[in-house]
């Protein structure tokens, strides 16, 4: 009897402990050891943001809900607007925006339409382990919307690019389900730039807002140099582990999944979910803006917070009634604005004379440099499967800008073929990879592990 009560008591306190350190996660916690941004690095956020939202709207010359302050962008500079009739259910609608104020050429994709079964089928499209690409594994059904994407539109891109100088830089953006498919096409377009007029992967970023969780964690790290990631506070998305396919198969009893989520999660080891290399992770470098505080009602002036995180990399379920708010597109434009106008407050009190604006950029885009070659090492160095050390990395950046260099403004000439019919990026992709006897697919770097196939 006395071993029963034991058992009970010790049972009552560990579900005690469990639920205390649970309900007192808030969002917060995930960045707390994190720098904080700079105005300069945060600043194409909400930009971009506003972009994402003018997707939504039928006619941008009279809008019918524009965000505080409008859209802020010139209808006449709008190239190309896709909807769902012409995409026909491969990819999200987009806009192609040629911003001439600032040299970029922005390309948007809009977020989930909760009422479209051709979203729903993107998400469905996938099993954990289905798609291996790059020496990692992605989202299948987002990889194919972000080829059948580029299939559409590289030629415009390329063709926009060269027309206005090879100075303007390419942005590709995207909400929820958007920013799987724009943080895909983004990688698909670095391994292959050539096909863009020899674009230099400088002048490629991508800013992946509300991020879905659609490539695994080296890639994630590897390209953290021209990912972004913009994560509201509790955001349940970039959190949830679960495939995206279960978790909108339950988007009507969502709490009910995240909290089956969560407790599952508190018995998976850290270390095994790090050595699992089919497990996806939210894209490139995070940007966390945190807004609550635990224990404190309403919201306070907005922070954003900025990392590279290999281990830690929003790992933990948030049990807030936010979650699924702070998904929103229109909350996220709303907050990153406030937090962009009160880095610049701070930042126009703290200048002084003495340390010119110039100086304060260049220190600050050396630090971003080797942040990213530090996570590039501690992937390494906690033997994240497939992981490339930073040494490798760097070289493989300089020979590509190298070649590009080399050939620039001679792309058409040394591949006739993709000048008169386009560039197919389905046998781009599959380029990368080769079949093995029983007619597999087998990333070419990875073919003397047989192991390693895709299904």
């Amino acid at each position: 009897m006395s071993v029963c009560c034991g058992v009970e008591c010790v049972l009552l306190l560990g579900c005690s402990r469990w639920a205390w350190k649970r309900c007192t996660y808030v969002g917060s916690d995930d960045s707390e050891t994190w720098p904080l941004a700079t105005p300069d690095e945060f600043e194409p956020v909400p930009r971009v943001c506003r972009l994402i939202l003018a997707v939504y709207e039928p006619d941008l010359r009279h809008p019918q809900f524009p965000p505080d302050g409008g859209y802020r962008l010139n209808p006449d500079w709008v190239l190309k607007r896709v909807t769902y009739e012409h995409t026909q259910g491969r990819s999200p609608p987009y806009l192609i925006y040629a911003d001439h104020d600032r040299k970029e050429i922005v390309m948007a994709i809009r977020g989930l339409n909760l009422a479209k079964e051709s979203d729903y089928k993107l998400l469905l499209d996938n099993r954990l382990g289905m798609q291996m690409f790059d020496g990692g594994y992605v989202h299948h059904g987002l990889l194919k919307s972000a080829t059948w994407l580029l299939n559409e539109e590289s030629e415009t891109l390329k063709r926009v690019w060269e027309e206005t100088g090879r100075e303007y830089q390419l942005i590709f953006a995207g909400h929820s389900l958007g920013s799987g498919v724009a943080a895909l096409m983004t990688v698909v377009v670095i391994n292959n730039r050539d096909r863009l007029g020899g674009i230099p992967r400088s002048k490629v970023r991508c800013f992946a807002v509300a991020p879905a969780r659609c490539m695994s964690l080296n890639l994630a790290v590897k390209y953290a140099d021209v990912i972004h990631s913009i994560v509201l506070q509790d955001d349940f998305l970039p959190r949830t582990a679960t495939p995206l396919e279960d978790i909108f198969k339950s988007i009507f009893c969502l709490p009910c999944l995240i909290f089956l989520v969560c407790l599952r999660d508190t018995f998976i080891p850290e270390g095994r979910k790090l050595k699992d290399p089919r497990r996806l992770y939210a894209p490139g470098r995070m940007y966390h803006i945190v807004e609550r505080k635990f224990c404190r009602c309403g919201r306070f002036p907005p922070q954003v917070r900025t990392a590279i995180p290999v281990d830690g990399r929003f790992e933990h379920i948030v049990l807030s009634c936010n979650a699924t708010s702070d998904h929103g597109i229109i909350w996220i434009e709303k907050e990153a604005e406030k937090a962009l106008e009160i880095m610049r407050e701070d930042k126009s009190e703290s200048e002084t004379i003495t340390v010119a604006p110039k100086v304060q950029k260049l220190e600050r885009l050396q630090t971003i440099e080797k942040e990213h070659k530090d996570a590039l090492q501690k992937a390494v160095s906690l033997n994240i499967p497939h992981a490339v050390p930073a040494d490798e990395t760097i070289e493989n950046e300089e020979t590509e800008t190298e070649a590009a260099e080399s050939d620039n403004g001679d792309i058409p000439k040394a591949k006739p073929e993709s000048s008169s019919r386009g560039t197919n990026w389905d046998e781009l992709v599959e380029k990368l990879f080769k079949r093995s006897e029983s007619g597999k697919l087998i990333l070419n770097k990875e073919s003397a592990n047989p192991q390693i196939q895709i299904q």
